[in-house]
């Protein structure tokens, strides 16, 4: 063999090694493909671990999270530390391509000689752990349907509302929480809810840290006169112009809806203003089947 390929071949052997014993942020990969948005896996994940924490004494820690494409987290339980890096990229309008990069911090490099090549406990512990997430994730994202509707307008409404705020995964339950506010209150006055159809309309969501403000409104007739009251407000809601999504399932995770959108905007270069306006059509305390309760939702298109 000739020398100058030689040392070509040492210097790349040595190069690999260098990369994968001192800068990989790794020791083990594990990928695999979901049919969910990226926000939707973002959310599965929080709960997932808030779950563990609970029921295997796992304590995690948020150390990065870019929107909803990339969660960075620190996992101990005794003497373990784990770094658990989860990477969510898009590969079409329903699919995901998600890699968690798993850094055992105390024994960083016996995982790297021996985690790619031989079935160790630390292999094969973490194959399990997350192939329990995907599998919960999968029976979630069976618990409801998302169909993208494209670009749409919404109507014009005069809306009795309450103004509310709470993370984002419990903006269903403060719905509930605050509906005998505002039905109480238009019973009281004789205001007529039509159809009792409420609306939901976010004012802010900060992504970063999970909480969203809204409000939470029953459409009324434009001309009702109205008592002045500390929470019930009244106001017109502009019509929208956006990305349009219809859902099917339980409102507690309608926002699952959201992140089809905001994943269907990214890929097809729409911009959009994350303030959805959902207006569920069934009422939940009728019960039946969830996967027949529908919203429909629509995120605004940036103002120019």
């Amino acid at each position: 063999m000739d020398n100058k390929l030689k040392w070509l071949l040492v210097v790349v052997l040595l190069s690999f090694l260098g990369w994968y014993f001192l800068i990989k942020q790794s020791d083990y990969t594990i990928t695999f493909k979901v049919n969910a948005a990226t926000g939707t896996i973002s959310q599965g994940i929080l709960e997932w671990t808030a779950i563990r924490s609970k029921k295997q004494n796992e304590t995690y820690t948020v150390l990065e999270k870019r929107n909803f494409d990339f969660i960075k987290q620190l996992m101990k339980k005794g003497n373990e530390e784990l770094e658990y890096s989860w990477d969510m990229k898009t590969i079409n309008d329903s699919m995901t391509n998600v890699t968690v990069g798993i850094k055992d911090l105390n024994h960083s490099l016996y995982n790297r000689l021996t985690a790619p090549f031989v079935s160790t406990k630390f292999r094969t512990e973490q194959i399990d752990k997350i192939k329990s997430f995907k599998l919960g994730l999968e029976d979630h994202i069976d618990g409801f349907k998302i169909r993208i509707d494209g670009e749409g307008s919404s109507k014009e409404i005069y809306v009795a509302y309450i103004s509310l705020k709470s993370v984002l995964h419990e903006k269903a339950q403060t719905m509930l929480e605050y509906d005998p506010v505002i039905v109480g209150y238009l019973d009281r006055n004789k205001i007529k809810i039509i159809g009792y159809r409420p609306y939901l309309e976010i004012t802010d969501w900060d992504e970063d840290k999970e909480i969203v403000s809204f409000n939470y409104c029953f459409p009324i007739p434009k001309n009702t006169k109205y008592v002045l009251d500390s929470n019930v407000k009244f106001k017109t809601i502009a019509p929208l112009k956006g990305l349009q999504a219809t859902y099917f399932g339980n409102y507690r995770t309608s926002d699952r809806a959201w992140f089809a959108l905001l994943d269907y905007a990214k890929k097809h270069g729409y911009k959009l203003e994350n303030k959805p306006l959902e207006h569920f059509l069934a009422n939940p305390f009728n019960g039946g089947n969830e996967l027949e309760w529908e919203t429909k939702i629509i995120i605004p298109f940036t103002s120019k």
